[in-house]
């Protein structure tokens, strides 16, 4: 084994030996960045090193000098906790500087303790197993969309727009069960751009991976209609034969890699223990001796970062060959408009579906209508449902563009089947690939379903729109399992998510363009089974007012006594009670997002709701609590803070109190019992 001593010869090495001992090189550096932040992995990106240096080195194809380079292959970590060997690789490339290799996991470095989409070269942001599997799969969908769709203008989209997405994940990804609905889902589609290379180190952070699992990885995967080849994944010839032949199946592939835990190391091969924490310095100290390193912290020759490195000049040119060619292909102005909205994301000027003023519609029913209209403006708005289109109401948008197969890789309609945690990341993926808009659908109350991926696409400012139906106990007879009580709520305190909870049809038609205008964060519309009456407001005015999330849409003469503050179902609710109760100056406020009503001015804030010299009332189908930042101490919250019932929706509002009788009648004890 060649060792630094020999380093003087580097050019006279073999081409294996100048890889092994960058690869050693590369895990020392690890092993000092986690040493020194006294926190984080190191045995699973020491098992993991080999296949990541060699698809790094040999494989991935990237721009050097951009790295937002449109057809550059992806690369997912799922397993995020092994983030120090993507920050070992970034700096190979020369993307991340050794400065911040010694930060790492300190305060407002750019090495946190799991990689975040912000930094240079990482793709997504991954910690929470089995989500990376998803966002990669999410990647992989993205691409053979983009790319089908640009063929219609182009006979070299397989040039411009073809490339790999590459995952690499762990055995506690594959433990989790969304992980599993994406792979089932990457099967069925035909991914066969997806490469997924799974460390099977047989190593967690309690011990051997056998005391929860004994599933034959191999077999499953196989009856997902995977390509499966299982290698000893610390053998680079093995490694490189996996990449080829997944490069070729006309289905996705996973490379199972037998590894060993913390490989390499002097004498803690195969312990569980290396997982989540730093090795002690003597064992680093003699790892290096046993790689052929000096004992020297953050070692990185300038010989290993040209080895590293020999390929660039022919990525060089592959990326000026393929910026001559889209150059080209956007001499054809078809091409190059549809590149300038879906890939430069420039959105044009919306037509809205019309609504007839005192209607009654539901508002997942004017979802579909709205849907329907702006897939005729976005070619590139995909997305589907939960296996729930006809209540959804994505239904004619799957039977208009079809369903997105491994036969019609130009379907635009997602059949998730019941999978809404797969359905959530995958759209994480997606978005994050650029290209497309996806939306999914499902019922409210199976957002906790997907909340581990609403919160993370939050976290990643992802563009992804989130359809949740059947939005509160007027769901009616499924009873209280159905009948979402929290979650609106739940919904809004995810930091950077928009959550729309239209009134009407025209508030729909406008939280919908609003989500598709969000760039910086995703968005959930909670829409309404029942029927409610479409507002007497003409759309730039429900816009204007929608877009700054609460806006009045019924007021007196002089200063207001009582405001009724409402969302979705319940504004027609409140106008009905304002109506009946003539003998008091009400204000009745539209409340659809809270987050955008609290991103205005203060001044426009109390000019729709005055801080002072009026009581306020709030009212939702959905817990109280949270609603005292309207009301204040003084104010009244009207909703259900119990589960729901199984019975009739007429029956249940009934029952709840969500008639206008009921509803003025509390308000009036309510002033009652203040006087």
């Amino acid at each position: 084994m060649r060792t630094y001593k020999e380093l003087d010869t580097f050019q006279e090495w073999a081409s294996d030996e100048k890889d092994q001992f960058t690869l050693s090189v590369m895990k020392g550096l690890i092993l000092d960045a986690v040493r020194k932040a006294n926190s984080g992995h190191s045995g699973g990106p020491l098992s993991s090193a080999d296949f990541a240096c060699i698809l790094f080195k040999d494989y991935l194809n990237f721009d050097p000098d951009n790295d937002q380079w449109f057809n550059r292959d992806r690369f997912v970590l799922s397993a995020g906790h092994e983030s120090m060997l993507q920050y070992a690789l970034l700096h190979f490339i020369g993307w991340m500087p050794m400065e911040e290799i010694q930060k790492f996991r300190k305060l407002h470095s750019h090495t946190p303790g799991h990689p975040e989409v912000e930094i240079k070269g990482v793709e997504a942001t991954t910690g929470p197993l089995g989500q990376g599997v998803c966002m990669g799969t999410g990647m992989a969908v993205a691409e053979t969309i983009v790319r089908e769709m640009f063929k219609k203008h182009s006979d070299q989209a397989d040039e411009l727009l073809g490339h790999f997405t590459y995952i690499l994940c762990s055995d506690g990804d594959l433990q989790e069960p969304v992980s599993l609905g994406a792979a089932a889902l990457a099967g069925h589609w035909g991914l066969s751009k997806l490469i997924m290379f799974y460390d099977s180190n047989e190593a967690q952070i309690s011990g051997k991976t056998g005391r929860s699992d004994s599933t034959n990885v191999a077999a499953v995967f196989e009856a997902m209609q995977w390509q499966v080849i299982e290698i000893d994944g610390h053998d680079h010839s093995a490694i490189r034969d996996a990449i080829e032949k997944g490069q070729v199946m006309d289905k996705p592939t996973l490379i199972i890699g037998n590894t060993t835990m913390a490989k390499g190391s002097a004498t803690m091969e195969g312990d569980h223990e290396t997982h989540g924490a730093p090795l002690p310095q003597d064992e680093i100290d003699a790892t290096k001796n046993k790689l052929g390193l000096p004992p020297e912290a953050f070692y990185v020759p300038d010989e290993c970062i040209s080895h590293f490195r020999e390929r660039f000049s022919d990525l060089a040119e592959l990326v000026h060959g393929w910026s001559e060619n889209l150059a080209s292909a956007k001499n054809d102005s078809e091409f190059n408009s549809l590149w300038n909205l879906a890939v430069e994301d420039n959105l044009p000027k919306f037509i809205y579906p019309e609504f007839e003023a005192g209607n009654s519609i539901a508002t997942r029913k004017a979802f579909g209508f709205t849907l329907d209209k702006f897939a005729e403006q976005l070619p590139h708005l995909v997305g589907g449902s939960a296996d729930l289109e006809p209540s959804n109401y994505t239904g004619n948008f799957a039977k208009t563009y079809g369903d997105f197969l491994k036969d019609n890789p130009s379907g635009r309609n997602f059949a998730f089947g019941v999978r809404e945690f797969p359905m959530a990341a995958l759209m994480n993926g997606m978005t994050l690939h650029g290209g497309i808009i996806p939306f999914g659908g499902t019922f409210l109350v199976f957002a906790d379903y997907s909340r581990p991926a609403l919160r993370l696409g939050a976290i990643q400012n992802a563009r992804t729109i989130h359809e949740f139906t059947h939005d509160s106990f007027f769901v009616g007879e499924d009873g209280p399992t159905h009948q979402p009580i929290e979650h609106a709520m739940a919904l809004r305190v995810i930091p950077n998510f928009k959550v729309f909870r239209p009134a009407d049809a025209k508030e729909t038609a406008v939280c919908f363009e609003l989500a598709v205008r969000e760039t910086e964060a995703p968005s959930a519309m909670l829409l309404t089974r029942q029927g409610v009456p479409v507002l007497d407001f003409d759309m730039s005015e429900v816009r204007n007012g929608v877009a700054k999330g609460g806006y009045i849409v019924m007021d007196c003469e002089g200063n207001p006594e009582l405001v009724f503050i409402a969302t979705g179902s319940e504004v027609s609710l409140a106008m009905e009670t304002a109506g009946n109760m003539n003998d008091k100056n009400i204000r009745v406020v539209s409340l659809p997002c809270w987050e955008l009503f609290f991103e205005q001015d203060k001044a426009y804030r109390d000019s729709v709701i005055p801080e002072r010299g009026c009581m306020k009332i709030s009212m939702e189908a959905g817990t109280t609590l949270g609603w005292e930042k309207f009301i204040g101490p003084a104010g009244l919250a009207i909703g259900i803070d119990h589960f729901g019932a199984s019975a009739p929706n007429k029956d249940l509002a009934e029952a709840f109190g969500f008639t206008s009788k009921h509803v003025e009648q509390k308000i009036r004890d309510h002033l009652e019992k203040l006087l």
